[in-house]
Parts: structure tokens; C-alpha cells; sequence
């Protein structure tokens, strides 16, 4: 370089630098002196290897549109290699008049140009954010070219791999793919309650030591016995509408029992009955009912007396035959 304007250029080797090799400088500075003489000039020294294992990443999440979620965040990160091919462009664009110019000090300006570049690839392939995963190869070579078209003939550098790593989404976005994932392997949500149900109670039944246990599981009875019987009033209220209406049914007694300090039910007679044969409640269970003028033991209650009651001994067994020899 002469005056700060590029001369002449050396491929890689090794060169002893006279007039014979410098045609344009030499052309520049020697003619007033019969092209035989001395000259002041400077050389500079450009590294061509491949400079590997260059990270990028996304500082800030990327807003796009996608046909699944509407308006999403998508952060990414890779690495990439980076090599001068044009050493003229590069001192001219880039260097200047700086004695050592390092990778370290244009990594800054690649990153940006490959964070803008994805942006732009992202917006205009449309590609659904759930399908990301199965295109990075696809996307990381698109990305290169994107990269190297912005890079190659601006600053004489190229980019020789480019790789992307992940695309994440935001982790509330992933937690609410993964609940709708969860749902689609469940299925129908009434068996999987009904399972769920049926599981607590086989868990209360197994607990020996009741307290807790016991409201949970007769609470969880009552929650199955419930949903059944909910099942079929939504049956019955898909009758056709011309059917004439029936009749209000009587009224069913119903009875609010205490546990552990809690309040559960109301629940038929059926129910507490079951609950009663399941060792759930007992005959000093609290309950209340309708007309009821305050809470009482269930053994002192008329219609659930019964539900307690020891069962009458067995008779007693039948007189042996007589043997044989009587």
C-alpha cells in the first residue's frame, strides 16, 4: 500500500519485493527518477486459513407470525466458520489504516448480519414453528447463502459453515405445547377422570390409617357416583322436544356428612350407603339433612339407623347324624 491506496497484491508464497514484482507501484513512484530507485511503501499481511467454532445467537427473541400460535418469540444460537477470500475489499472495507486487525473484531458485525439475515429467511419460507426442528439442515444451508450473499463482495469474507443448534420458543409456549400434548395422549377426558377417580379411591382404601383418607375417599366416590348420574340427566335432556314434559320427581334425601373438620355431600341414600359398606363412615359420623334442627351421630338418625345395625347371628348348626352304631 502506497498513501493509503492498494497497489499491488501477492498470492501465498514468499516474494522479494523489487521493482521487477511491484508493476503498479513502481509505475506510481519511480517514473520521475528513470524507474531505478528507492520508494517507501507498506505491506500488509492477510490470513486466509478458516477461523472454525464461531458462536451466534439471538440477544433478543425474534417476532414472527405463525399459522399454528399467531404471534410468537423464537430465540436460536449455532456456530460458523469464517475466511477471507478478497484481500483488497477487506483492507479497504474494514481495516484501514489499523497496524492489527483480528477475527475477534468482526465477529460482531457477522453476528448481526446473520441475525438479521435469519429474520428475513424465517419471514419469508413461513415455516410453522412446530416443523422447525425437522429443517435445520435445510435452514442452516439457506442461512449460509443468505449470509454469504451480504458478506462476500461488501467486506471480501466468506462464510464456509453455518450451522443453527436449536430455535427455542419461550418457555411458557413450551409448556402450554406441552399441556395440549398431554391432552391429545389422554384422549377422552371423561374416562380419564373416571380412571383418575377410580385410582383415589383404590389409594383411600389401601390407607389403613383413615382420617384424611377417608373424606378423600368418599369424596372421590361420591365425585364417580356424581359424573354417572350426570351422565344420564344429559341423556335424558336430549329427548326430543315434542315429548311431554314428566312430572317433577319427589324429593331425595340427601345428607351432608363431616370429616376431618370438612363439610362434603350432599349425598343420596345410595351413596351413603355405599360410603357405609366401604368402612368410609360410621355410625358416630356427623350428618345433617334438610328439616334436620342440627348435626347428629348417623346411627341416631331414623333412616340411616339401619345402615348400621349388626347383622343377627348365624343359627346354630344342624345336630350330627347319628353313627352307625346307635
Amino acid at each position: 500500500m502506497n498513501k493509503g491506496q492498494i497497489a499491488d497484491i501477492f498470492e501465498p508464497g514468499m516474494y522479494t519485493l523489487s521493482t521487477d514484482n511491484l508493476p503498479i507501484l513502481s509505475t506510481l513512484q519511480g517514473w520521475p527518477y528513470g524507474f531505478d530507485s528507492p520508494f517507501k511503501c507498506e505491506v500488509y499481511f492477510v490470513s486466509t486459513r478458516q477461523l472454525t467454532d464461531l458462536k451466534w445467537g439471538t440477544s433478543n427473541p425474534i417476532m414472527l407470525r405463525d399459522a399454528d400460535f399467531g404471534p410468537i418469540r423464537l430465540r436460536a444460537f449455532g456456530t460458523y466458520s469464517l475466511r477471507a477470500i478478497d484481500a483488497k475489499i477487506l483492507l479497504t472495507e474494514l481495516v484501514g489504516t489499523d497496524g492489527q486487525f483480528e477475527a475477534e473484531e468482526v465477529t460482531t458485525l457477522l453476528r448481526s448480519i446473520i441475525i438479521s439475515s435469519f429474520t428475513d429467511m424465517l419471514g419469508e419460507k413461513s415455516i410453522p414453528a412446530l416443523d422447525l426442528a425437522s429443517k435445520y439442515r435445510e435452514l442452516s444451508q439457506g442461512l449460509k447463502e443468505y449470509v454469504c450473499e451480504r458478506i462476500d463482495d461488501e467486506y471480501g469474507l466468506e462464510v464456509p459453515e453455518l450451522n443453527i443448534v436449536n430455535i427455542s420458543l419461550p418457555p411458557e409456549v413450551e409448556k402450554a405445547i406441552d399441556q395440549r400434548s398431554s391432552m391429545g395422549i389422554i384422549g377422552d377426558m371423561g374416562k380419564f377422570q373416571q380412571f383418575q377417580s377410580a385410582n383415589a379411591m383404590m389409594a383411600a382404601a389401601e390407607n389403613t390409617s383413615g382420617g384424611a383418607s377417608e373424606g378423600v375417599g368418599l369424596g372421590m366416590g361420591m365425585l364417580m357416583a356424581g359424573q354417572m348420574m350426570g351422565g344420564g340427566m344429559g341423556a335424558a335432556m336430549q329427548a326430543p322436544a315434542a315429548a311431554p314434559a314428566a312430572p317433577p320427581p319427589p324429593p331425595v334425601l340427601a345428607f351432608h356428612v363431616t370429616a376431618n373438620g370438612q363439610t362434603m355431600g350432599p349425598f343420596s341414600m345410595d351413596q351413603m350407603r355405599a360410603g357405609a359398606q366401604a368402612g368410609q363412615i360410621n355410625g358416630d359420623s356427623l350428618v345433617w339433612s334438610q328439616g334436620m334442627a342440627s348435626w347428629a351421630a348417623a346411627k341416631t338418625v331414623p333412616a340411616l339407623a339401619a345402615l348400621f345395625q349388626a347383622a343377627p347371628p348365624p343359627p346354630p348348626p344342624p345336630p350330627a347324624p347319628p353313627s352307625p352304631q346307635e
